[in-house]
């Protein structure tokens, strides 16, 4: 009876340890592709499963993250026939657990021998200029013609970029001779234009001057036109005043004559002296009386009188 017994709890843990053996947590972002009797089964995803003792197997735990592989430089040659180095990295994730599984036996070497005969045919129908301006044209046909190859297998390729590329030493020497020429004569045209500028600047600015020059001219022209013209003015007004004044003096005494008594001949003679003061050079325009002629007899007939 202790031997049967003890023959049981063997069996008991022999079977916890089968059944232990046979439980498979598939973890996040990875596939468990399964053979049964060596042939494939199915495709287990995330979470617990089990498999058959002895009968079922795991074939492969599938990554299904995106990868990528860094290839060394290849050896290509451009279609003018210039031999560079350039390496590659291609990134890539896994879209079929069976086809990856039984598609290739090597698949990143698949890859990479793939990536080197795809970049050595796009390179060699560009020339050395176009290989080295056009880096995302040639990482799109890359790209393109690697993603239709390794789809059999499974693969997605998600992007291709050319890490360097290095053209040999004497390219080089040439192309840093060549960008240190342009980059002197771009400085020559930047400093013509600069002096060009400064020219055209200098040149507003005297023209400017000379505008606002003129400008002062005129307007002090003006002002001093303005400046005239008012003191004309000014000084015709105080004639006109200095004659009205003498006038109005003289009447004032023709007025005091008259009512002294004075007789007609004193009246004349008092108009003939506010005359002759009229007619002294100061003023612009005389009126002449008509009777001047009989005026002047009277002056003549009261200086002989007086004699």
């Amino acid at each position: 009876m202790t031997s049967f017994t003890y023959f049981i709890g063997i069996v008991v843990v022999l079977a916890i340890i089968i059944l232990a053996a046979n439980i498979r947590i598939v973890p996040q972002a990875h596939s468990f592709v399964i053979e049964r009797l060596g042939a494939y089964k199915e495709t287990w995803d995330v979470g617990l499963h089990f498999k058959v003792p002895f009968i079922d197997r795991v074939a492969r735990q599938v990554d299904l993250k995106e990868q990528y592989c860094d290839f060394p430089p290849q050896p290509v040659i451009t279609q003018d026939n210039v031999t560079m180095q350039i390496d590659s990295i291609v990134f890539f994730r896994i879209s079929d657990p069976k086809a990856y599984a039984y598609g290739v036996r090597n698949p990143i070497g698949a890859i990479e021998n793939l990536t080197a005969t795809t970049l050595r045919n796009v390179i060699g129908s560009l020339t050395l200029d176009e290989t080295l301006t056009s880096r995302d044209q040639i990482n799109a046909q890359m790209q393109d013609a690697l993603d239709i190859a390794t789809d059999p297998w499974g693969i997605k390729i998600t992007r291709v970029e050319l890490k360097n590329i290095n053209p040999p030493e004497q390219i080089r020497d040439a192309m840093e001779k060549q960008m240190k020429a342009e980059r002197e004569k771009r400085e020559k045209i930047l400093f013509a234009e600069g002096e060009k500028q400064s020219q055209i600047t200098v040149a507003e600015g005297e023209k400017q001057s000379k505008i606002l020059q003129a400008e002062a001219d005129k307007q002090a022209t003006i002002l001093r036109a303005e400046a005239e013209k008012e003191k004309k003015i000014r000084e015709a007004e105080g004639q006109a005043a200095a004659i009205k004044s003498v006038q109005q003096a003289n009447a004032e005494g023709i007025k005091m004559l008259k009512e002294a008594g004075a007789d007609e001949s004193v009246l004349t003679l008092k108009s003939l002296e506010a005359f002759e003061k009229a007619s002294d050079g100061q003023a612009t325009k005389i009126i002449v009386p008509s009777n001047i002629q009989g005026i002047a007899g009277l002056a003549s007939s009261i200086k002989e009188s007086l004699k």
